[in-house]
């Protein structure tokens, strides 16, 4: 399992997905389960700090060597065990004891139905311990009948402190100087007589606890305790409000997963392309076993066996024309010598065009000779030597050399201001010596020459009014050795080689030639490309 794991890109992808689907399930259960708990812990607590308060305020006011006996006589009417247990003999951690420090109470559960409390006494190292069954009416009933008896008892100043103390927690206590609206004339009687009232509340799930209080020598009050609320679970806004930040956690590590692959597919992506735009020295650097590392592998052994391929073409390519040059220049002697040796009008005749293939000859060898030697320093990864060159006195270089050769035509530079671009100042002269001459034999009348300075480019335009470039042979003309019919054929001259010279120095220089119909003269424009800043590596592209 674990070598298909390290072979297979995407069973990996699909067995993350899953485990992250899984993980996410448990943590969002968990954390739901851990949300409630707490919320359920604090709903205890809160209810239990206004009981809680109170005893610990009764226990206050008796006397030190009447506490156990109060503390045994208000366990049996409430049905519930209160001590008084020094703080040493219990080992609370840190957070609990911060926690009763501060006047909180401490809930544990210490059996299904049974609960046990605890709270700090307000003057001394005691703590107050009450352990319940359950919470039963007769609870309910004596705790607010000790309520009502203790704020009774006191002042009217020193009531409304003890009731501010009693209504710090979730449950509501309120004095009020009016009978509750709620309750009918029998009910109030029930309260007149002493007793505590309770009232179910069924629409909101609570209870409320009514009673009536005489303070000597003061008018009639009614204690109010409550409405105590059931615990209810999560709210359905909370829920949906963890369902999104799940959903979003979801999104991101799923993004972060893809996000790996693609951009290793796009580090792929790039090396191919660099290696059709004539790159031929590009690699990928290989991190990984899996799907695409061998798909690296195999993309670094394409190329290798590519450039060796060109490579050895190239060579001999070049060898071959080199060694022509040797017999050439021997036929070249021979014919001078014959020529030389005769005086007949038409040996001579004949020698000349000798003579003059043997020229075409040479060019051709010179052409051959300037292609291989591109595409060498293409396939070997040399780039173009980077400086400035100045595109408009280079174009009137190469005009004022084409000119008094084509007398019959109009050349002319249509630019005025200098323009620079960043190149190999020798092989971008032959690249617009090039298009120039084309133009210049497949024009009838007019060749124009124009440069462009743009954002991020510089474009050099030429262009003539012969009779174009069919549009379905506007690709094939910059392959080697081809010639067009009609008007771009043989006779017309070239050897369908400078158009292939302009593409690859257009290639090694990280630009372009296009052609398509010129605007003004309506013949063919050719077009060069150059960016101003190449901003290609050469660092390995890993994957």
């Amino acid at each position: 399992m674990r070598r298909a794991l390290a072979d297979s890109t995407f069973l990996r992808v699909y067995v993350m997905l899953a485990v992250t689907l899984v993980l996410a399930l448990g943590v969002a259960m968990s954390g739901l389960a851990l949300v409630d708990k707490v919320r359920l812990e604090h709903y205890r607590e809160s209810l239990a700090e206004a009981p809680m308060l109170l005893l610990a305020e009764m226990i206050e006011s008796i006397p030190v060597d009447e506490r156990d006996a109060w503390l045994e006589e208000k366990s049996m009417e409430l049905d519930m065990a209160l001590y008084l247990v020094p703080i040493s003999s219990l080992s609370p951690n840190y957070f609990s004891r911060i926690r009763m420090q501060r006047g909180g109470v401490l809930v544990d559960q210490i059996s299904e139905h049974g609960w046990r409390f605890r709270r700090f006494m307000p003057s001394d190292d005691m703590v107050l311990e009450v352990s319940m069954m359950g919470m039963t009416e007769r609870q309910l009933r004596g705790l607010t009948r000790m309520a009502g008896t203790w704020l009774a008892a006191a002042k009217a100043s020193d009531r409304q402190l003890r009731l501010e103390g009693l209504d710090e927690g979730s449950l509501p206590i309120a004095l009020s100087t009016e009978p509750p609206s709620v309750l009918d004339d029998r009910q109030l009687e029930h309260l007149a007589e002493g007793d505590v009232l309770m009232r179910l509340l069924p629409e909101h799930w609570s209870v409320v606890l009514f009673m009536e209080l005489r303070p000597p020598g003061e008018p009639v009050c009614w204690l109010t305790v409550g409405p105590m609320a059931a615990y209810e679970t999560m709210p359905p806004a909370l829920q949906a409000s963890l369902l999104v930040v799940l959903m979003a956690v979801l999104a991101i590590v799923i993004y972060l997963i893809v996000r790996s692959i693609e951009a290793r597919m796009a580090r792929l992506e790039m090396a191919a392309t660099r290696l059709a735009n004539g790159r031929l020295d590009t690699r990928v650097k290989v991190e990984s076993g899996d799907f695409l590392g061998r798909v690296g592998m195999a993309f670094n052994g394409m190329a290798t066996q590519v450039q060796s391929l060109l490579r050895a073409q190239q060579d001999m390519i070049r060898a071959v024309s080199h060694e022509l040059r040797t017999p050439v220049a021997r036929i070249r002697f021979a014919v001078q010598m014959v020529e030389d040796m005769s005086e007949d009008p038409l040996v001579r005749r004949q020698l000349q065009g000798v003579d003059s293939d043997i020229d075409e000859l040479d060019e051709l060898i010179d052409e051959i000779l300037t292609y291989a030697r591109l595409d060498s320093e293409s396939i070997n990864g040399v780039d173009a030597m980077p400086e400035p060159v100045a595109l408009r006195e280079t174009c009137k270089r190469v005009i004022d050399a084409l000119l008094p050769l084509h007398g019959n035509l109009d050349v002319y530079l249509a630019t005025e201001e200098e323009i620079e671009a960043s190149g190999d100042s020798r092989y971008l002269q032959r690249a617009i010596q090039n298009l120039v001459a084309n133009a210049c034999r497949h024009a009838h009348q007019q060749v124009r020459v124009s440069l462009h300075d743009e954002a991020r480019l510089v474009r050099l335009d030429v262009e003539d009014d012969g009779d174009g470039v069919p549009l379905e042979s506007r690709q094939d003309i910059f392959k080697p050795f081809a010639r067009l019919d009609g008007s771009r054929a043989r006779h017309s001259g070239g050897y369908g080689l400078g158009l292939s010279i302009v593409h690859k120095v257009m290639v090694w220089h990280g630009g372009s030639v296009t052609v398509d119909e010129s605007p003004t003269l309506h013949g063919a424009r050719f077009s060069l490309i150059l960016p101003k800043r190449s901003e290609s590596s050469d660092e390995p592209l890993g994957l």
